[in-house]
């Protein structure tokens, strides 16, 4: 027995390590279970552990509640609608739409997406009476837009924004103010020069606000070069548009999608939808017989230029039984009526309601659609009456009490307005003595730089000053204030107070008639005074005019004598002799053979003497003196200049219609001497007493010289007309057509005219 005790309490090495072992592996599968956790159940919840029992292989899974305390609350999913419509859509239908859209010939937005989809079951389907009342007024208005649109080269169909804007609904107003088919607001409307007061508001003008619509879509897409774009800008405004470009870097309109507020979002995408379903309206059934659609027709006017307009009256006069029928073709007028004194307007009316009016005038016409009462206006403001208050002073208490105007007279005027238009020549020197004041007064009331000379034309203000008035008597006042009442004169009712009042108004009166008549009298000075310094001006006028015309009757002296004297050296000597042998007294007064020339004529010698006959030929007519042949290169200013004479007196000599001269024609460059009358050789003796008629023709020649050196060259300015210059110098308007051979009164601008000097 101890034996086999000791046998079983010996335990052999190799044997040892097994049983060491047989732990661990019971350990490990439990260290795995633990880091796996705790078993769960298909929606997430944890199961409860359970002892394993050693006789019993089936588990009991226990689902434990969550602890409110600690469980997170779960939200509920954002709903995408368009992506949900998108769903319930058939696919065929989604198919559909999109291959019709994308099959518009277009350049407006037309892309196919989930947010296009959705508005298109919303219109065709969910609100098919808001696209019915929409197709209505379809052919009422859309031959408008595409009148408009083609003019200014826009794509025909963005008439369909207007039925996004307003529906086609003229007066539609927004929340915001936006009023029209194309919802202007007012800041655009004005810079878009659509008129808006009390009576008439352009912004539903179907024609004045479709055309401004028109401008304003070509100045954006001058903008932003893309379609999309331009609608953003027009339902957003252009410059939020470009801000958030600026901001998030993006250039198209889908990517700026999520970065726009929800209106202008939707905008693009209604757009396309409402278009899909006005081009496709048959396909979906939305025309219908029991639709009252509307149709444009042929118009008419009648234009207004300040009467009074009731468009109710002129309803019933074209037979419409609804008196409100012409306001439709006149939405803008805010009352179907215009007052007396209004600006011109143009009312429209149908063409075909000719028929009812027949021959009616156009007087006879206004007088009927003249209101048939009077306008409302605006009443007289009632002022409260305050215990202890004076009320506000009104013009009935002023007269009758001695109020703040009896105490304040309107003080008397020290200068009187004068406008002078400066002339040529004229400095602000002589202006300023013309009137009498000093040349700083006229730079400060005109604001004239120091130094710079005054342009003919120019507009001045003066402020002519008047003598100061003598103030009545304050005698006569107070003997008219303390002059006793009659009492047979006034009534019983009259009191004390008024009489006074009255009597003060009496003072007052005879006050402003006093003022008056002074005022008249230094009219009538004035008047005296500055037709003194005009007839100042027209004497030293004529001196100036005799001088010229002195000068001019010496210079024609000096030319005759000149000439005498180169004809007598030009002279054959046979002939010198004979006529020094027969006439030795008579040789020197008579005077030279001169060559008339006239316009359109070769000059022809003046008869010579029956002496010269058996003389040999003379010189050429080229080489006589003062006859010039025009040159290639010459005209009239040229050879006035180089030959000491006025360019009128050139014309004058030779007789010219104007101051055109052409190479080859023949001109006098010296005064024409008078003709000698032919005469037999026996009485060429009794030419001596000619020389009278001849100076005396010359003194006349002279003087007419003379009154054409009295004239003076005037330059049009900007502005001018015959008239106005007429009235210049003082001159009638036949006077200076004649002097410068006008057909009619135009003239033009840098013309030059003949005028009187002074």
């Amino acid at each position: 027995m101890e034996q086999q005790f000791k046998k079983v309490g010996t335990l052999q090495p190799g044997r040892f390590w097994p049983l060491l072992a047989l732990p661990l592996l019971l350990l490990k599968p439990a260290e795995s279970r633990a880091q796996q956790g705790p078993p769960r159940t298909s929606k997430g919840r944890e199961l409860a552990p359970v002892p394993l029992s050693t006789g019993d292989s089936l588990r009991v899974s226990l689902e434990l509640e969550p602890d409110s305390l600690v469980a997170e609350p779960q939200l509920p999913a954002a709903i995408d609608s368009a992506r949900l419509e998108w769903l319930r859509t058939p696919p065929t239908l989604r198919d559909l739409v999109c291959d019709r859209i994308g099959c518009f010939e277009t350049d407006v937005p037309h892309t196919f997406n989930n947010s296009v989809m959705a508005y298109v079951t919303l219109f065709t389907a969910r609100n098919r009476a808001y696209m019915q009342r929409v197709l209505e007024r379809e052919q009422f208005y859309f031959p408008i837009f595409e009148k408009y649109l083609a003019q200014y080269n826009l794509p025909i169909d963005l008439k369909y924004l207007a039925v996004v804007e307003s529906a086609l609904i003229p007066t539609a107003k927004s929340h915001v103010g936006a009023t029209g088919l194309w919802q202007f607001m007012g800041p655009t409307a004005g810079d878009l020069r659509l008129r808006r007061d009390e009576w008439v508001d352009e912004r539903m003008h179907p024609e004045k606000a479709t055309e401004a619509a028109c401008k304003h879509l070509r100045y954006l897409y001058g903008v932003f070069h893309d379609w999309e774009l331009v609608l953003a800008a027009y339902n957003w405004g252009a410059g939020n548009v470009q801000r958030t470009m600026r901001r998030t870097g993006k250039k198209n309109f889908w990517d700026m999608y999520p970065h726009m507020p929800a209106e202008t979002r939707n905008y693009v995408p209604t757009f396309t939808a409402i278009m899909y379903s006005m081009k496709y309206a048959h396909a979906h059934g939305l025309h219908s017989e029991q639709l009252k659609y509307q149709v444009a027709e042929e118009l008419d006017t009648l234009g207004l230029r300040g009467q009074a307009f009731d468009l109710r009256r002129l309803s019933r006069a074209c037979g419409y039984d609804d008196s409100t029928y012409l306001t439709r073709y006149n939405p803008e007028l805010f009352r179907a009526s215009l007052p007396t004194g209004y600006r011109p307007y143009v009312v429209r009316y149908p063409a075909s309601a000719r028929l009812h009016l027949g021959d009616v005038d156009r007087a006879t016409l206004l007088e009927y659609c003249q209101p048939v009462a009077a306008l409302p206006a605006l009443m007289q403001p009632r002022l409260v009456r305050l215990e202890g208050v004076e009320p506000f002073p009104s013009q009935q208490l002023l007269a009758a009490t001695a109020g703040p105007r009896a105490e304040t007279e309107e003080p008397t005027p020290r200068f009187r307005r004068v406008q002078h238009s400066v002339r040529r020549g004229e400095t602000l020197a002589t202006v300023a003595e013309k009137f009498d004041v000093s040349p700083a007064q006229l730079r400060r009331w005109n604001e004239l730089p120091k130094g710079r000379p005054l342009k003919p034309g120019r507009k001045l203000l003066v402020f002519v000053p008047l003598p100061a008035l003598a103030e009545p008597a304050k005698g006569s006042a107070v003997a008219v204030a303390a002059a006793p009442a009659v009492p047979t004169a006034l009534r019983p009712t009259v009191s004390a107070e008024d009489a006074a009042a009255r009597q003060a108004l009496a003072a007052a009166n005879a006050r402003e008639a006093a003022r008056m008549a002074e005022l008249v009298e230094q009219e009538k000075k004035q008047a005296a005074r500055l037709e003194s310094i005009r007839q100042r001006q027209e004497v030293q006028q004529r001196a100036a005019t005799a001088k010229a015309a002195a000068e001019a009757r010496a210079a024609q002296l000096a030319a005759r004598t000149r000439q005498a004297a180169e004809e007598k050296a030009a002279r054959p000597p046979a002939l010198a002799a004979a006529k020094a042998e027969e006439e030795p007294t008579t040789t020197e007064a008579e005077p030279a053979p001169a060559v008339v020339a006239s316009k359109g004529r070769r000059p022809a010698p003046v008869a010579a003497e029956p002496a010269a006959k058996e003389l040999p030929a003379p010189a050429p007519e080229t080489a006589a003196p003062g006859v010039y042949v025009v040159r290639k290169g010459d005209y009239l200013t040229k050879l006035a200049r180089e030959n000491g004479v006025s360019v009128s007196q050139l014309v004058s000599w030779n007789h010219l219609d104007s101051e055109t001269v052409v190479p080859g024609q023949k001109l006098l460059l010296q005064a024409p001497a008078t003709e000698p009358t032919t005469a037999e050789p026996a009485s060429i003796a009794a030419k001596v007493p000619v020389a009278a008629p001849v100076a005396a023709k010359a003194e006349k020649v002279a003087s007419a010289q003379a009154g054409k050196a009295a004239l003076k060259t005037h330059l049009v300015q900007p502005g001018d007309t015959l008239y106005n210059i007429s009235r210049r110098f003082r001159v009638s308007v036949a006077e200076l057509r004649r002097l410068n051979n006008l057909a009619s009164d135009e003239v033009k601008l840098g013309q030059k005219l003949l005028v009187p000097q002074g």
